[in-house]
């Protein structure tokens, strides 16, 4: 957070009611998804205790109570798309609350964003109502996943036995609290009535069968942000490809060595890291490649350093965090960062910077067994290398028939930038290091 957890007064009766605005969760970023609320109305909240779960198109952010006191009201549902400087929650403090000065007024959270009118996207608010069985006004305390598995399982919290930290209900208490039951099966063809808007079939009493035909999942976040910039760049990319078949059993027989030394010990070497280091030398010969479109001057901007992306496939859709000034890493430090940035995306703790400013990817289709594909180019940048999966083939090696180390390399590039000379001989120039990694040896 960059002191964007700021309270504000809001308009009441006694003037102790605070209203806690959306913060700047990143450089960049003009919104956020709520995903779940960790408080209720009428609980209780702590100064910096945790009250929502906010993804963006970073990061899922756990955001802290600016100040303590009783929730009064909640201005968003999960689900909603809620912009910078919005209000998420008005909380009653009995404390004597100082109201900032009034010469500014404010209205701005991040330079460049304001509170915008109120978001199209933002759904009514409805106002659940309370079970009979219900043995008291405030919520059982649960993380914020445990409390939206619940709902969609539609559990109560206060019959569930918690596990956690002072007795708070997990996730995995949710799931051990449902029960077991058969199945139900329609007595016949015709007990299923048509499948209403929201994608599930219910039979002639309106319960939902476990057998539902459709299932519709909300696109929030980074999937998002992903289906967004893939449209872009399909929309205003004019994108060529080009592929070559790689002989790499130099590579392989390489690494294999390079793992029992010393210099790699307690690393994850793998091909995608000799790759990366092929891909680098490439561009260093071919700067061409390393470029981005200025449409606004309609000039080619040509990179003298390589942030390179890796893309990672991740629980909450596509990431590529990218290594800074990639060009200057050796392979021993191109294998510690390939790891970090995957780990670091797939936990969900990636920052803004990590994510933003890549000149060239990767995408390693080949962990799925996959043998090539045609990426798209990320907006910003003008090519992006696929890896194929590397497997044994039957193949012609000096001129008698061998079984060898085989995978396809694939080039999408940005034609206004990049012709067909120039993506094939550094495609071609890379599949070399790969089938002579010995040529790479000055530069690991």
């Amino acid at each position: 957070m960059k002191g964007a957890l700021v309270p504000e007064p809001a308009a009441s009766d006694d003037g102790h009611v605070l209203e806690f605005r959306l913060p700047d969760l990143g450089e960049g970023l003009a919104d956020g998804d709520l995903v779940s609320w960790a408080v209720a109305v009428g609980d209780t909240v702590e100064l910096n205790q945790t009250i929502a779960e906010v993804e963006t198109a970073k990061a899922v952010v756990a955001l802290p109570s600016p100040f303590s006191g009783v929730v009064v009201e909640l201005l968003a549902q999960p689900g909603d798309t809620v912009p910078v400087g919005a209000p998420l929650i008005r909380v009653r403090n009995d404390l004597e609350v100082s109201a900032p000065p009034a010469a500014e007024p404010r209205t701005n959270v991040l330079v460049g964003y304001g509170p915008e009118a109120e978001s199209t996207s933002r759904r009514k608010k409805s106002t659940p109502s309370m079970a009979s069985n219900t043995p008291s006004t405030h919520r059982a305390a649960a993380t914020p996943a445990a409390r939206k598995l619940a709902k969609e399982l539609g559990i109560d919290l206060w019959f569930v036995a918690g596990s956690g930290p002072e007795g708070a209900v997990t996730v995995e208490d949710v799931r051990s609290a449902v029960p077991v039951t058969q199945p139900r099966t329609p007595a016949r063809l015709g007990a299923i009535a048509p499948t209403p808007s929201n994608g599930h079939a219910t039979d002639a009493d309106g319960l939902i069968e476990p057998t539902a035909r459709e299932e519709r999942t909300p696109i929030a976040g980074i999937r998002k942000r992903t289906a967004a910039a893939m449209q872009a760049s399909s929309r205003t990319i004019p994108q060529a490809s080009t592929f070559v078949t790689v002989d790499c059993t130099a590579s392989m027989e390489l690494l294999d060595h390079l793992r029992t030394t010393k210099s790699f010990e307690g690393l994850t070497l793998t091909p995608l890291a000799l790759v990366a280091k092929a891909t680098l030398a490439a561009i260093a010969e071919y700067p061409g490649i390393n470029t981005s479109w200025d449409e606004q001057n309609q000039e080619i901007v040509t990179k003298h350093y390589v942030n390179l992306g890796i893309a990672v496939a991740s629980d909450r859709g596509l990431m590529v965090p990218n290594l800074k000034e990639a060009q200057s890493l050796s392979l021993r430090e191109l294998c510690r960062e390939i790891s970090w940035a995957a780990d670091t995306a797939r936990s969900g703790n990636a920052t803004p910077n990590d994510l933003r400013g890549g000149t060239f990817t990767l995408t390693n289709v080949g962990v799925f067994g996959v043998d090539s594909g045609v990426p798209l180019v990320n907006p910003g940048e003008a090519a992006i290398l696929c890896i194929g999966s590397i497997r044994k083939r039957p193949w012609v090696f000096r001129d008698e028939l061998a079984v060898r180390w085989v995978t396809t390399l694939g080039l999408s590039f940005d034609h206004r930038m990049i012709d067909g000379e120039l993506g094939a001989r550094f495609l071609a120039t890379t599949a070399g290091f790969l089938e002579d990694p010995l040529t790479l040896l000055s530069r690991i």
